[in-house]
């Protein structure tokens, strides 16, 4: 497809970028600003493929982790740059009831259910056009999952549009969530981008503060316990701008369950609508990044369970460390917590649980400069 310029000065392109092992064609969409700065999104697990930023310097460079072809994103295990769902981070022992009727999600990480079952929406290949009328080039993508989709109730429909504007005060890439049921069922939708703002090589030195005066203590398993704890005196405190290295190797007993942050702050602010939530900045590269949303949670990942296993488009290999997530989501295991739904961190759902006739919605905007 040509790339006919957008009435906000950006370009849309759509270009073919392989097969799945299934045979399904898979499309790169190309979002171009006249700057140069770009971002790149697969219909292949509405993932986010590349996003290519200025730094301090003016040079323009990837700040998400990109991987080079079709066989690689499906041999790879992490969810690299995917729109997760039905219910994105762990169902405990991947069960859940809704209006007393107990569902069942096939487990995919050790006894849960990781990021919607081994079928989850970021091995899907999701429908894809292009969205006009907006601040800058964007494509929605959309997927269909029936009822009974790895034993999820009701037949989800489910979209997210890509928007990608800039300006003086640098680019934004906007994603919004949207999903509709015919019967009642849990919903949780997040990006799974895995970031790194000076380009290969470790974010231990990357500087993160947070908007969170809680997070989410796990089990042995990775789940959250229930409680939701103070944030003072823990390595989990991100108030004041903080090293991410600094605290990783604490001997504190929630970092050495997951080997590093694999844990949801709860941010400040929730039911206030979209708001600055996290800002992180690479010391190499002088860029920044702000995220902003209207998410109650924010999962804080860093890339623990990166082996090498992956290699980016130069064949370099990503190891742990390499990168980082900041997941904003509904809080994990909502559905089987009441607690994680009262008040304003339900997210708008009745218990977790999207209703028919209802609407999903969800806004985050990743807002960089340098």
């Amino acid at each position: 497809m040509s790339a006919p310029e957008t009435p906000a000065g950006g370009t849309v392109a759509r270009t073919p970028f392989g097969r799945t092992r299934r045979g399904e064609p898979v499309e790169r969409w190309e979002l171009r600003l006249p700057s140069g700065a770009a971002a790149h999104v697969l219909t292949r697990g509405a993932a986010l493929h590349r996003l290519r930023v200025p730094d301090a310097a003016g040079a323009l460079g990837d700040v998400v982790v990109a991987l080079p072809d079709v066989a690689a994103y499906e041999a790879a295990e992490g969810y690299p740059g995917a729109v997760v769902g039905r219910v994105a981070n762990r169902l405990a022992g991947g069960r859940f009831s809704v209006d007393g009727v107990e569902h069942r999600v096939p487990v995919n990480d050790g006894p849960n259910a990781l990021h919607g079952g081994a079928e989850g929406f970021d091995q899907r290949v999701w429908r894809a056009e292009e969205v006009t009328g907006g601040e800058g080039p964007a494509v929605r993508l959309t997927l269909r999952s029936l009822e009974g989709d790895m034993g999820f109730p009701g037949e989800l429909v489910a979209r997210v549009t890509y928007e990608l504007s800039g300006g003086a005060d640098g680019v934004r890439l906007r994603l919004r969530y949207e999903a509709t049921t015919s019967a009642p069922t849990p919903v949780n939708l997040t990006n799974h981008a895995y970031v790194n703002l000076d380009g290969p090589g470790t974010v231990e030195d990357h500087v993160l503060r947070a908007h969170a005066s809680r997070y989410l203590p796990v089990d042995e398993v990775l789940v959250p316990t229930g409680e939701l704890r103070d944030v003072a005196g823990t390595p989990f405190d991100f108030r004041a701008p903080t090293r991410l290295g600094e605290r990783l190797r604490e001997p504190d007993e929630q970092l050495l369950r997951a080997g590093g942050y694999d844990h949801c702050l709860v941010l400040d602010g929730a039911g206030g609508g979209e708001r600055v939530v996290a800002e992180l900045t690479g010391p190499r590269s002088g860029r920044r990044l702000r995220v902003l949303t209207d998410a109650p949670g924010l999962q804080l990942y860093t890339g623990n369970f990166l082996d090498g296993a992956w290699r980016d488009p130069a064949g370099r290999p990503v190891r742990q460390g390499d990168a980082l997530c900041l997941e904003t989501q509904l809080l994990p295991d909502a559905v089987n917590r009441p607690a994680f739904t009262a008040g304003e961190l339900g997210g708008g759902l009745d218990g977790g649980v999207l209703r028919p006739g209802a609407v999903f919605t969800g806004t985050t905007t990743f807002a960089l400069d340098a």
